[in-house]
């Protein structure tokens, strides 16, 4: 009888997780137009705690725009954006304590050191601790030899690391990463992974990525949201998107998606349909 009351238990909080109210990331009908191009095409989805899940795409397919809305930073044209129950563009401050983002292609200010622009960020996060946290992710992440350096004067991998700490000072429950390792070594890319999953794991967080990476992205993710022309094409596990497009990689799938192959699968699948259809009218 405990044990099925600690299923039940278990049961409702996992349903209660899965609300909108209450999830890290709850996007619907999500649109963003500049002047005539629509980068963002109404797009649903909800992410649930404690997964890791990678937003997928070719150049122009609305990752960067979808992250940067769910972020706050970018207004919707259309639709909503809701991080732990926060309306992202109404009430960003009731969210922005609780997540944290990082991109190799959004620097830190290059004439501070290290240390001077984490300090920074753990003010902006009101981190009471601030200096001793910078210690502490400085030899979590091996940059304690960095943090008195200029920032400008730091090699791409080093960067990767120091803004890695960077999204880390607040120990966010939700994470979002744009392209985590790109133009980093083999060596440095595992070893970039490698912390996130570790993160991941003992913090019990979330996190949304987006990356070109289809080995990174079958190493990490729980679940893939493919976009094409700003909407969603797939949702799906890594396996079970191999499976479907009947393929070896999710590289192979990935390049049927950008090349075409998929639209063109999907129509000659509703061929069928629409024959059968009309022989019954």
């Amino acid at each position: 009888m405990h044990e099925m009351n600690e299923r039940a238990q278990e049961a409702h909080a996992t349903e209660a997780a899965s609300r909108p109210e209450a999830a890290p990331v709850a996007v619907k009908d999500l649109t963003k137009r500049y002047s005539s191009v629509t980068a963002v095409d109404h797009i649903s989805f909800m992410l649930r705690p404690r997964t890791t899940v990678a937003l997928l795409g070719g150049n122009g397919a609305g990752k960067t725009t979808t992250i940067a809305m769910i972020l706050g930073l970018v207004v919707p044209t259309s639709g909503e954006v809701r991080v732990f129950g926060a309306d992202m563009a109404m009430e960003r401050y009731r969210a922005a304590h609780r997540i944290n983002f990082q991109s190799p292609y959004v620097d830190l200010p290059m004439r501070l050191t290290v240390r001077q622009n984490l300090t920074v960020y753990a003010r902006l996060y009101g981190l009471a601790d601030g200096p001793d946290r910078v210690d502490r992710l400085g030899k979590e992440l091996q940059i304690t030899q960095l943090l008195d350096r200029p920032t400008g004067k730091l090699s791409a991998g080093q960067k990767t690391r120091v803004g890695l700490a960077k999204a880390l000072l607040n120990a966010p429950e939700l994470l979002l990463l744009d392209e985590p390792t790109a133009s980093l070594d083999p060596d440095t890319a595992d070893w970039v992974r490698q912390k996130l999953k570790d993160y991941a794991l003992a913090r019990q967080a979330t996190i949304l990525f987006a990356s070109h990476n289809m080995a990174e992205v079958e190493r990490l993710a729980d679940r893939v949201i493919l976009l094409s022309a700003g909407r969603i094409l797939e949702d799906e596990t890594p396996r079970a998107l191999i499976e479907i497009y009947g393929r070896e990689t999710l590289e192979e799938v990935f390049l049927d998606v950008v090349r075409g192959r998929a639209q063109r699968l999907r129509e000659s699948e509703d061929r069928p349909l629409e024959t059968e259809q009309r022989k019954v009218s």
